[in-house]
């Protein structure tokens, strides 16, 4: 199943760094952006959190809480998010579960090598935990930009 702007955001619970998880549904009465990437500490994965790493005084304005999620483990969430300074949540889905729900696990391709891994993509999710905006196969270059002017434009109860 393809997720679409409009339908409702699959609900998670997570493991986050610092020890802590992260609920979808305790989220709710705020925009949330939740992006996933492939790997921490890789150099597009670094970028992109970067990029809203330097734009969260923006996205606070804007309401929004931001949550990246990959398959990495806590403790790489930990060094990575330590590493880079980055203040917003990383979260864990080891299982895979939540990266399943989203449509977001995927086949690859590396030269020859065909395998499994996580297509860079960001959902918006307004209030009342609806889809508003989807973002696949990002452009790093713009992304942040991007996402934050939909979340500016998002006005609440839309």
């Amino acid at each position: 199943m393809k997720l679409e702007i409009g339908d409702k955001a699959p609900e998670f619970t997570l493991p986050t760094d610092g020890g802590g998880t992260v609920s979808l549904k305790t989220l709710r009465g705020r925009k949330v952006i939740v992006y996933f990437y492939p790997k921490d500490d890789t150099s597009g994965c670094t970028a992109e959190a970067c990029g809203f790493r330097d734009s969260m005084p923006d996205f606070r304005k804007a309401n929004a809480e931001i949550i990246g999620i990959s398959k990495d483990t806590v403790a790489k969430h930990d060094k990575f998010k330590a590493k880079h300074d980055l203040n917003f949540t990383l979260a864990s889905d080891i299982d895979g579960g939540v990266v399943e729900a989203y449509g977001v696990w995927v086949k690859k391709r590396m030269f020859d090598r065909h395998y499994m891994g996580i297509e860079r993509s960001t959902f918006l999710i307004d209030e009342k935990g609806v889809l508003r905006a989807i973002w696949r196969k990002v452009n790093l270059a713009e992304h942040v930009a991007e996402v934050l002017a939909a979340a500016k434009r998002l006005k609440p109860g839309a």
